[in-house]
């Protein structure tokens, strides 16, 4: 039978506790989480998937790549196990969480996010019969690591040229969550979409938090204060890159008739819906397929190692159109997507 259950108390209990899981988890705690129904296959296939600070039900980057764990779970019967990092917690914490997946047989091991980087380069030398993922990292690198990465620039740029196309005011904004490298290339990319547009728009720009404070991924209250400033400044859209805090985005762009564009997910299909018709697009980086991808090839019995990248070519980011607000300008972004393709644009990443 299909099994996943989220790891609890991690650093206080040195057993995983595996459980039948009968529905879908919420994110919010202890409870069982993933998709409902019986797998298609079974597997002796145990895969740990360490999230990023906000975890599962973060309606965004974590989403993501629960959904293709999810996919494979359901579809190759293999059995499953979570945890979440937690805002402010040590690197002994994110490496602790990876050894408590290896010493329980778990393999591979997948690590969301940049964070884990060093984690999974040292956790991943101790044990070099297990094989690790991690998803927005190229420096931990060694034959057992699978480096999955995307090209966010260039989904970026697509956005930001919606946002140009779509603007009343000439004036937009971005919200990055911590400012990172990894997410100055959301930043560098949305802002290179408008200016190829109309390269006089105004485009304001804030970061909730700085490293090592990474609280600016969930904290939709910062996310919340930052768009109330950038509408009152006379913004009419503003895009995150800032995981959890852009449901705070979508609340004030709520609050003052505006627009937003979200991030990695197709967040108008996932917003609560009270929110959801002011998401005109979002920013697709299908960390999902990514993850999918990689699953499959660990149950065809291969073990991918470096550095795999997904762009624009093989549809790696893109845009939504759910909700029908850019029907009008598809043509014009599938352009610029193709001239990017075709290397007649070169997106900056920084």
């Amino acid at each position: 039978m299909r099994r996943m259950t989220k790891m609890a108390a991690l650093l206080t209990v040195p057993v995983l506790a595996l459980a039948a899981c009968g529905g879908n988890g919420d994110g919010n705690g202890d409870d069982t989480a993933g998709s409902t129904g019986e797998p298609t296959a079974e597997s002796d296939i145990r895969v740990g998937m360490a999230y990023d600070v906000g975890g599962r039900g973060d309606q965004s980057f974590n989403d993501s790549a629960a959904a293709g764990m999810d996919q494979a779970v359901d579809e190759y019967g293999m059995e499953s196990q979570e945890s979440e990092a937690a805002d402010g917690e040590p690197e002994s914490a994110r490496e602790e969480r990876l050894r408590t997946f290896a010493d329980a047989g778990f393999d591979p091991i997948i690590a969301v996010g940049f964070a884990y980087s060093p984690s999974v380069a040292k956790v991943a030398a101790e044990y070099p019969e297990l094989h690790f993922a991690i998803i927005d990292d190229e420096l931990a690198a060694a034959d057992n690591i699978a480096n999955l990465v995307f090209a966010e620039e260039q989904g970026s740029f697509l956005v930001g040229a919606a946002a140009a196309l779509k603007t009343e005011t000439d004036h937009l904004g971005f919200i990055g969550g911590v400012e990172v490298p990894l997410i100055k290339k959301f930043e560098a990319g949305f802002i290179a979409g408008v200016e190829a547009v109309n390269p006089d728009i105004t485009v304001d720009m804030v970061y909730l938090t700085q490293p090592p404070d990474f609280s600016g991924f969930n904290d939709p209250a910062k996310g919340k204060t930052a768009a109330e400033g950038m509408f009152d400044a006379g913004a009419d859209i503003v895009y995150h890159a800032a995981g959890g805090s852009g449901g705070g985005l979508f609340e004030a762009a709520s609050a003052a008739g505006m627009r937003a564009i979200g991030v990695d997910s197709d967040q108008y299909n996932i917003a609560d819906a009270s929110v959801r018709d002011v998401i005109m697009t979002s920013m697709l980086k299908n960390v999902n397929v990514a993850v999918f991808e990689y699953l499959t090839e660990v149950n065809d019995g291969n073990f991918p190692a470096g550095v795999t990248r997904y762009d624009l070519s093989v549809d790696g980011v893109g845009y939504s159109t759910s909700g029908g607000f850019i029907d009008d300008i598809t043509g014009d972004l599938d352009e610029y997507k193709q001239q990017i393709i075709d290397g007649e644009i070169t997106v900056p990443t920084s």
